[in-house]
């Protein structure tokens, strides 16, 4: 209902029944409820959800709040492939264009790490401090691409590396829920061992969990999750980062719960972002991602400053 086009409920629900049993489709009301506003509202559900629960699973496998896609690398790499294919044309598989640069780049992060991790026995520390390398390794090489790039590639770049939920189409959606549902039920039937996994290493391992090989599956699974993600929205920051945090504060650190309830919060956070990027200065469309920054930030720092540590314990 809410936008620069003002719908009222009713005709909102009329429109889907014409869109599930048939009717008049080329109507103005049918075109912005269906085909503008539908796909980016499961869009940024979708987002969300996935965001949060890939930060959920990094925070909880790795003891450590600031794990998330972004300070991974993830998002970066996302970004960096992004603008190989804009500013300069190269695209990893031919017509692939934006999209499946994306999703190569920003894999390669946690390709690093896990080699890293086989083969240097790195701990969790040194994951942390290798995708954050990374992430400021890919910022600065993108960032030299945008100075030599012309005005209208640059803010093609500019718009993409703060993230929207404006270009999702009903094929892409397709795509993220497939990998966001199969990702996310599989993070859930892991609660239990992350749980034992956030006692330490050598704790999980004295209850028999295989730390090591638990915690490189975990990641690819997340991996693919926020690169399927990101790579149709462009880089969402906060969303990982602050939606299991805030959760974890509330329901406490078992993730049995704090899985899915993070998931759903992280939904309704950037849903809630997104009509407010829709509306704050309309008729034009802020980026989601700027949003998302202003409006978790501050809560983040409050939350942080009054119980983080209770939290975490």
């Amino acid at each position: 209902m809410i936008g620069t086009y003002p719908i009222e409920p009713e005709d909102v629900w009329n429109q889907l029944m014409i869109a599930i049993f048939g009717g008049d489709r080329e109507s103005t009301i049918y075109h912005v409820v269906i085909e503008l506003r539908m796909p980016r509202i499961l869009g940024a559900i979708v987002c969300g959800f996935g965001l949060a629960i890939c930060g959920t699973a990094m925070q909880s496998m790795l003891k450590n709040p600031l794990a998330d896609p972004y300070t991974m690398g993830i998002s970066s790499g996302a970004g960096f492939g992004a603008a190989l294919a804009i500013l300069l044309g190269i695209e990893l598989i031919a017509g692939g264009g934006v999209v499946v640069n994306a999703f190569i780049f920003a894999i390669v992060p946690a390709a690093v790490i896990m080699f890293l991790s086989r083969f240097r026995q790195a701990t969790p520390t040194m994951m942390i401090l290798c995708g954050t390398a990374l992430m400021y390794l890919f910022n600065a090489i993108t960032q030299l691409f945008m100075l030599v790039a012309d005005p209208e590639s640059m803010s093609a770049v500019y718009t993409w590396m703060v993230g929207s939920v404006n270009g999702i189409t009903y094929s892409n959606l397709v795509i993220m829920v497939v990998v966001t549902v199969l990702g996310s039920i599989y993070v859930q039937i892991m609660a239990g061992q992350l749980n034992v996994m956030g006692l330490g290493d050598e704790s999980a391992k004295t209850m028999g969990v295989d730390v090591e090989r638990r915690r490189l599956i975990v990641m690819l699974v997340v991996t693919l999750v926020a690169a399927a993600v990101v790579s149709f929205t462009g880089i969402i920051g906060f969303v990982g980062l602050v939606a299991p945090h805030i959760v974890r504060t509330i329901l406490g650190s078992d993730n049995r719960y704090l899985i899915p309830a993070s998931g759903i919060f992280g939904a309704v956070l950037l849903m809630a972002s997104d009509v407010a990027a829709r509306t704050i200065v309309a008729p034009q469309m802020l980026p989601v991602g700027v949003v998302t920054a202003c409006l978790g930030g501050p809560l983040f720092m409050y939350l942080i400053l009054r119980n983080s540590r209770e939290a975490w314990t």
